[in-house]
């Protein structure tokens, strides 16, 4: 079983196409979607964990690649600022993944990296600006 975090980046002719139905139906691919976007000029991008056998995976690509679509390692992350943080719990309330959560009997807000799915959502809800993204 391989799992890895990619984005790929779609141009007008592709970003119609059912791109996550054939990694699923055709390739026995898992997905786990992050974000997407499209923009007016219908380019965009989509970021995803994929999983499945190692063959699907190379697979995956292969098709990937034959629809001209660009394949990039997903290497974006949250980083949490434990300084600066002042402990209001205000992105624990808003992580669909529980990466930031209220350490208990503590009550002291605490990052699980390894969870988070970079939806973005903790940096709009901090107050002080203490979680960012990085690359």
């Amino acid at each position: 079983m391989i799992s890895k975090k990619i984005i790929l980046y779609y141009n007008p002719a592709t970003v119609d196409k059912p791109i996550i139905y054939h990694l699923v139906k055709d390739y026995d691919m898992m997905v786990n979607v992050f974000k997407a976007a499209v923009n007016p000029d219908k380019e965009g991008h989509i970021a995803f964990e994929l999983s499945g056998s190692e063959d699907g995976f190379a697979q995956s690509m292969a098709f990937l690649r034959s629809l001209s679509i660009k394949v990039e390692a997903f290497t974006e992350r949250v980083f949490w600022d434990r300084e600066l943080c002042t402990q209001c719990g205000a992105c624990t309330g808003v992580c669909p993944s529980e990466a930031l959560f209220m350490k208990r009997p503590e009550m002291n807000v605490d990052f699980a990296g390894d969870k988070c799915v970079v939806c973005g959502m903790c940096i709009k809800a901090c107050p002080v600006k203490a979680i960012s993204l990085c690359f």
